[in-house]
């Protein structure tokens, strides 16, 4: 491990775009299926890192969502949500925001109630255990109707004063967010923060969408708003976190290389990006993984890891004490590694 590599894995982050349902690894596919007498279509672990071969969004989702089908107890949310905070407390992980979909379960018959009751109880645990702190981001399928969000967000009320915020992401193209203006807005009345993908594989139009039409507090990835210099002023002047993560938009053909990620380029127009591993079972790694490759093939420095790293947590949705506490905690790590 090299001298960057260990300032890497202890620099204190937070992770802001983290699909749960996209940590499950081939190994807690094959055992999940087998405890909950699950037939799926691959016969072995093998097999199933094979077919994470995606030419883009839609093929990746595919098998998303049949991976997601394993998935059918309170247990299995539970153990899904440790494995992947046992991983982000490695990675120097202090605070997460993790998304999860209720629609893919629920459309399955699995009831809200087992879905959030096993990620609650997993996020009680992580934070005991490591000091993890964690929130909750309730993201609808853009792929399904507003009046389908609508429902879900009706199951969640028992739940809604520990969520965080509501998310949009799934099949980006041909779904603008203008489709879901009316459910954001009923989320904000609700005391909700709003975020939702736009600029990953749909256009620029779809970030100024979210910005103006459902008034996200966040853009998660937002490459594509590079495309427009006036969008990029907007962001910048309103110092808009971007959730970009990188191995993520290598996997799924945003890029054609980590060399030409636009990273440190979104860092120097003053954006206020950070580092997220999105689906990390399927797009290569997790969140330090992703930090490592981008630093290697853009040539970031430590400064430029400090800033993403102070993004992370002034991008989060904690209260300013806890940003605040966060932030000397990462001022005196780099202090000690200076």
């Amino acid at each position: 491990m090299t001298d960057l590599d260990s300032f890497i894995a202890g620099l204190p982050k937070a992770e802001l775009h983290l699909h749960i349902e996209g940590s499950l690894e081939p190994e807690q596919m094959f055992a999940f299926a087998q405890r909950n007498g699950v037939a799926i279509p691959y016969a072995s672990v093998d097999e199933v890192r094979a077919a994470y071969a995606f030419g883009n969004l839609q093929d990746f989702l595919d098998i998303y969502y049949a991976g997601a089908d394993v998935l059918r107890t309170q247990a299995d949310f539970h153990d899904l949500a440790t494995a992947y905070f046992d991983r982000a407390a490695a990675d120097g992980v202090v605070h997460a925001e993790i998304m999860f979909d209720p629609q893919t379960h629920t459309d399955r018959g699995v009831p809200f109630g087992v879905v959030i009751e096993g990620l609650l109880s997993a996020m009680a645990a992580a934070e005991e255990r490591h000091g993890l702190t964690s929130a909750l981001i309730l993201s609808f399928l853009r792929h399904l109707s507003e009046d389908a969000a609508f429902e879900t967000l009706a199951a969640a009320e028992p739940w809604l004063d520990r969520i965080a915020a509501v998310g949009l992401d799934s099949s980006e193209l041909g779904h603008p967010p203008e489709k879901f203006a009316r459910v954001f807005a009923a989320a904000a009345a609700k005391g909700l923060k709003l975020v939702a993908h736009a600029g990953e594989e749909g256009p620029p139009d779809y970030v100024w969408q979210a910005l103006d039409t459902l008034k996200v507090d966040r853009i998660d990835h937002g490459n594509r708003a590079l495309e427009d210099e006036t969008l990029v002023a907007r962001l910048a002047r309103d110092a808009m976190t971007l959730t970009v993560c990188p191995l993520s938009n290598l996997k799924l053909c945003v890029v054609g290389d980590l060399a030409e990620h636009p990273l440190d380029r979104m860092l120097a127009l003053g954006l206020r990006a950070t580092i997220n591993s999105d689906d990390p079972a399927y797009f290569g790694g997790y969140i330090g993984d992703n930090y490592r490759a981008v630093t290697a093939g853009r040539g970031l420095d430590r400064a430029a890891l400090v800033t993403l790293a102070r993004n992370s947590f002034t991008g989060s949705f904690l209260p300013d004490t806890a940003v605040a506490a966060n932030l000397d905690r990462l001022d005196r790590y780099v202090a000690a590694h200076a």
